[in-house]
């Protein structure tokens, strides 16, 4: 097994550390703000290439499928080889994915794009969440990674306003090769920087046997069903979140009345209220010490905010804003998933748990993005109105059915705070 080497101790906490820790944060807003980013071009996008309305979700979806299943190795790899080895190539695939997503012409090379991209961000907010636990200690683990989704969501909300203000005035395509420009400075920061504190040192031995322990490590820890049972409700959550503020939260808000910049505000404040919940419940869930109260708490408010949002009959731009903000908040409780995993797993495993979590979250994300299209179509063959506010609240029931179940899940969950 690879053991941590002799070295001279690294100050945890010191300014290094919160430097390495911005660096892997700044990687995960870089191509967070790019996936969130996709519901504001994707109309253009769309307009140019010749897509229909299902291709476009799926397109989305196919991204965070690949994500999703690359995710249950990139937990392994970190706990095996160390940040160091994995993020900085993950950032370069990332930005050269970026420019093939800007320079697409095709259907197929849009969907190349998703997936070379996906390939490189799977490790990016698990690595995030590692590094923190690495350079802060794993006392500070669930705060410190409720920093990370609070940057992530923070900066996607204001780049989805900003996006649409560069769209009036630079060329989609123009404006993401600058963005894969970012990426370029960003590997050559990581190559040099992105580390270990403690450098971690492997024997010598074969890829077989390298990739027979990385697969030892992954079944210990699915072996734990609470594993599984916190992996089912962050994915719940963070599914349905992907759904509204990837594609849906638009479309459903204009389908209201709304036109598109009230709209897209609106669904950039699912992102802000994620990231001011993610400042606060996983802090207040140390401070009181129990997992299962804050993770009920937040999927009450978003099973209330949701329910609202679609079926209240009339509803005025403000509070169409402020029940995004309020879902978003309590979308935050989603990030008690990888808490409560981690309080069940070594140490040493910590970010296999994050990644098998982080996975699943994705895995049942893509679904959340693409079934609403699906249901258009069933729909509209069942003879509702196209364009309709009643087509999208058929088309978002999937999304409601989610949060309640991740509400019974909530309940049913047993307390982990470590005693």
């Amino acid at each position: 097994m690879a053991i941590n080497a002799a070295v001279k101790p690294v100050e945890l906490g010191s300014t290094r550390a919160w430097f390495v820790w911005t660096l892997a944060v700044t990687f995960v807003v870089y191509y967070f703000s790019f996936q969130t980013g996709y519901a504001i071009v994707n109309s253009r996008v769309q307009q140019d290439i010749g897509l229909s309305v299902s291709q476009v979700a799926t397109v989305a979806a196919v991204y965070t499928w690949i994500f999703a299943l690359c995710q249950f190795l990139s937990g392994a790899l970190l706990d095996r080889l160390g940040a160091g080895k994995i993020l900085p190539v993950s950032i370069a695939l990332v930005t050269i994915g970026v420019f093939v997503f800007a320079n697409a012409e095709s259907y197929g090379t849009l969907l190349l794009s998703q997936l070379i991209i996906a390939v490189g961000a799977c490790s990016g907010f698990v690595g995030a969440g590692y590094i923190g636990g690495q350079w802060f200690g794993m006392a500070k683990f669930s705060f410190m990674f409720g920093l990370v989704q609070f940057a992530a969501s923070f900066f996607s909300a204001f780049n989805q306003n900003l996006l649409s203000l560069a769209l009036t005035s630079i060329p989609w395509r123009e404006l993401f090769n600058f963005i894969g420009l970012f990426g370029i400075v960003l590997f050559f920061l990581g190559a040099v920087f992105i580390r270990n504190p403690t450098p971690i040192v492997r024997p010598a031995e074969s890829m077989n046997a390298f990739f027979a322990a990385v697969a030892k490590g992954m079944v210990e820890v699915a072996k734990i069903p609470h594993v599984w049972v916190a992996s089912a409700f962050g994915a719940l959550c963070f599914g349905v979140m992907l759904g509204l503020g990837v594609v849906w939260g638009p479309k459903l808000l204009a389908a209201r009345g709304f036109d598109a910049a009230t709209a897209n505000w609106s669904t950039s404040l699912l992102w802000l209220g994620l990231a001011a919940g993610c400042f606060v419940v996983p802090r207040w869930s140390d401070v009181i010490k129990r997992r299962k109260l804050p993770i009920i708490v937040g999927t009450a408010v978003q099973a209330l905010a949701l329910a609202l949002l679609l079926y209240l009959p009339e509803l005025n731009a403000i509070a169409a804003m402020v029940l995004c903000f309020a879902f978003g908040l309590g979308n935050a409780a989603h990030m008690l998933a990888f808490s409560t995993a981690a309080d069940v797993v070594k140490p040493s495993q910590i970010g296999t748990s994050a990644a098998i979590v982080n996975g699943i979250m994705f895995l049942v994300g893509g679904i959340m993005i693409s079934r609403p299209g699906v249901r258009i179509g069933l729909g509209i063959e069942a003879g509702i109105v196209p364009k309709s506010f009643e087509l999208a609240q058929y088309a978002a029931r999937p999304l409601m059915v989610a949060i309640v179940l991740a509400l019974a899940i909530a309940f049913a969950m047993r307390e982990t705070f470590p005693k």
